[in-house]
């Protein structure tokens, strides 16, 4: 083949350090928004970011240049730092610093788009341990959950 054609969408899961519900109402859209921005310029595609007080999530079309861990390093750490720099009073900021990361197929990313926007909505009826839990049993992840929350 003359050319190189990558079709992978990640689905990035992580929280607040300690699960503190740090990402309040007047940050969250401008959070969202500039972790896609810091995608955006490292050659990825945001998808659809989002996430509730204490988590968030992500789905994002990797390059064939950029591993998952390298992409995830890239967003929590660009982001992570706009915080502090932007807002004075969350000096204590910080994203847990584990992640989960899942392959999503392409017939279903519409269906992790609609997930991703109706993360309060879910979230009234199931706390983000049960969610997180949840993903690591459906993509038949092994872990032992004493290590899971740090």
């Amino acid at each position: 083949m003359a050319n190189s054609y990558i079709s992978l969408y990640v689905h990035y899961v992580f929280s607040t350090k300690n699960r503190d519900p740090l990402i309040r109402p007047e940050i969250r859209d401008r959070l969202w928004a500039y972790m896609g921005g810091i995608a955006r310029e490292n050659h990825m595609k945001a998808i659809s970011v989002g996430g509730t007080n204490d988590h968030a999530h992500l789905l994002i079309s990797l390059p064939a240049t950029i591993t998952i861990s390298k992409a995830i390093q890239i967003i929590k750490g660009g982001s992570s730092r706009w915080v502090h720099e932007t807002f004075e009073h969350m000096k204590h900021f910080s994203w847990q610093e584990g992640y989960g990361a899942f392959s999503v197929n392409v017939s279903i990313v519409k269906d992790t788009v609609r997930y991703i926007e109706r993360q309060a909505e879910h979230h009234r009826h199931k706390s983000f341990q049960e969610e997180y839990l949840e993903f690591l049993k459906k993509h038949g992840m092994e872990y032992d959950e004493r290590y899971v929350w740090g």
